[in-house]
């Protein structure tokens, strides 16, 4: 027989909110350091290879 779940409370969906969005600023701001370091072509750890050199050339 279906039983009724229990209500969650607002204070649990808050905190359930509250860590999705801290998620989500953790992400954005690694993703702009990755951007400014690429462009600023300083980056160690991530590769990153100019296509324009080798079309250039082709042409």
């Amino acid at each position: 027989m279906a039983v009724p779940k229990k209500r969650t409370s607002s204070s649990k969906t808050k905190s359930r909110h509250a860590t999705w969005v801290n998620k989500a600023i953790i992400q954005r701001e690694r993703a702009i350091s990755l951007a400014k370091s690429v462009l600023s072509e300083n980056s160690g750890s991530f590769v990153y290879s100019n296509n324009k050199n080798s079309i250039e050339e082709e042409e």
